[in-house]
């Protein structure tokens, strides 16, 4: 006898919602509106019988029968998810897929990335620099890299290259800091904010003992290239991550306020969709990004 199944697109949105446990995220990683996750999720409900979610005040959780049920649509989208990968046409036509954070790729992977295509010339590359938390297998991504401290879950982790951390400014506004004795006073600076960063100016300030320092003022931007841009137009001083920095002061653009860098603790890791190292592109990518990697020292 045939299966009854809930809607698949109703299906995706509850695996959407339940993994960030926000319906606005699950649309934003799906492209729908925050209402039409709210309506399909009702219309799933409905169609169990049963609530998945607990909306309250403070935010979304799951019931424990909405726990118990992503756990099983969880595995049945990664199943397809899988076996749609394996079909012949698709390990032969489909591009490389990665997710990978805006600045890293801007300044870090796309300068280096026509030295893959020279070796791979007949092989795509997509890249999505949207941040959202990337689920493996469902989302379809072979690829992404991330910025963590260690491994985390059982997925293929590689450790690409870790930042050093260095206040930089214009050269303009550099002059602006030197008190009369020819040092720079870091407390007349405006500090440039990065919010999603894990590691800002309150590591950079600890590290270096420098507790005086108001780090609730300033201003505060969304990406690391922004803080960047931000600080060649005089605006402030910003956390230089090098390598991500380096191409500014190589240029002159932007200088450092201090010969020390401190290293970060966070890294830039290279994870890897289970059966990625089935496909001979992928596994030439792989090994292509952590020479490039090995090779920027």
């Amino acid at each position: 006898m045939s299966l009854r199944l809930p809607p698949l697109s109703s299906l995706r949105l509850f695996e959407a919602a339940g993994r960030h446990r926000s319906f606005k995220l699950a649309a934003a990683e799906l492209n729908v509106t925050p209402s039409a996750v709210s309506h399909g999720i009702v219309s799933l409900e409905k169609t169990l019988g049963t609530a998945l979610f607990l909306r309250e005040p403070r935010g979304l959780s799951l019931t424990p029968a909405g726990a118990d049920y992503l756990s099983y649509v969880t595995e049945a989208l990664s199943l397809i998810a899988i076996g749609t990968q394996r079909l012949p046409s698709r390990r032969t036509d489909r591009a490389i897929s990665l997710s990978c954070a805006p600045t890293f790729a801007s300044r870090w992977l796309l300068p280096r990335l026509h030295r893959f295509n020279e070796r791979w010339p007949s092989t795509g590359v997509t890249i999505d620099t949207s941040r959202r938390q990337v689920g493996f297998p469902v989302d379809g991504f072979d690829f992404a890299i991330r910025m963590s401290r260690a491994p985390v879950g059982g997925l293929d982790w590689t450790r690409l290259l870790g930042e050093q951390l260095s206040p930089v400014c214009s050269p303009a506004y550099r002059a602006t800091l030197v008190d009369t004795e020819g040092n720079i006073d870091l407390s007349r600076a405006t500090l440039l904010h990065v919010s999603p960063a894990s590691e800002d100016w309150q590591t950079w300030l600890e590290a270096r003992g420098l507790g005086d320092i108001d780090i609730t003022s300033g201003l505060r931007f969304d990406t690391i290239q922004l803080a960047f841009e931000a600080a060649a137009a005089g605006l402030g001083v910003a956390l230089g991550r090098k390598p991500l920095v380096d191409r500014d002061v190589q240029a002159g653009v932007l200088v450092e306020l201090s010969r020390e860098p401190i290293a970060a603790q966070t890294a830039y890791w290279l994870v890897s969709a289970e059966g990625a190292d089935r496909r001979p592109d992928l596994r030439g990518f792989k090994r292509w990004l952590i020479g490039e990697t090995l090779a920027a020292g």
